[in-house]
């Protein structure tokens, strides 16, 4: 019986902290209609350690990933990450993410790997390697292979449509970077495996 309850308990708290996560900002779309260009949603600003940035569907709170800094000045080497909210349909409150989107959505797990650097993989889909290290201006960027081209990732945005918070119908994801070589904007969409 206490196995049942907990279970109910943890699927309430999953369910509350994923419609809280997507209260809408738009009309969604119908069956047939189209879904919003990622282009249009908003791009987070005013953060001086802003790293890069999720967003997905159905709305357009995002999730940013920022330097964790100390009150030292120094990166948090056990924790280099943080991640929060903009709640955009808020008057773009920022709010932290709560265990459940830490632990099973959003999150990200780093890796010391020597020299400064940090392997970082998302608790989603750990199946792309991102690289927190330092550029040639001696800041701290993240890293990663963009349509075979190195990329200081900027953006991921995740179209989703319908499914569930534990299984969600993930129809693409699209990384926006910079390519290191020439500066130049890459973007590629890939169906998650």
């Amino acid at each position: 019986m206490k196995s049942v309850i907990s279970r109910l308990v943890i699927t309430l708290i999953v369910g509350l902290s994923f419609i809280s996560a997507i209260a809408p900002t738009h009309t969604a779309p119908s069956v047939n209609g189209p879904l919003p260009d990622p282009e249009t949603f908003p791009v987070p600003s005013g953060l001086p350690k802003l790293l890069f940035y999720i967003q997905r569907d159905p709305n357009t709170n995002t999730i940013c990933y920022e330097l964790n800094i100390n009150e030292k000045g120094q990166l948090e080497e056990g924790s280099p990450i943080h991640a929060f909210w903009i709640r955009y349909p808020e008057g773009g409150a920022h709010k932290d993410l709560n265990y459940i989107q830490r632990k099973f959505a959003y999150g990200i797990n780093a890796k010391k790997i020597g020299n400064g650097q940090y392997e970082l993989r998302s608790v989603a889909y750990s199946k792309l390697p991102l690289l927190l290290k330092k550029d040639t201006k001696n800041q701290y960027r993240v890293y990663t292979d963009i349509s075979q081209k190195e990329c200081v990732l900027q953006r991921v945005f995740i179209r989703i449509d319908g499914g569930t918070f534990w299984s969600p119908n993930v129809l693409y994801i699209e990384l926006k970077g910079t390519e290191t070589a020439t500066g130049k904007t890459i973007i590629h969409r890939f169906k998650p495996s």
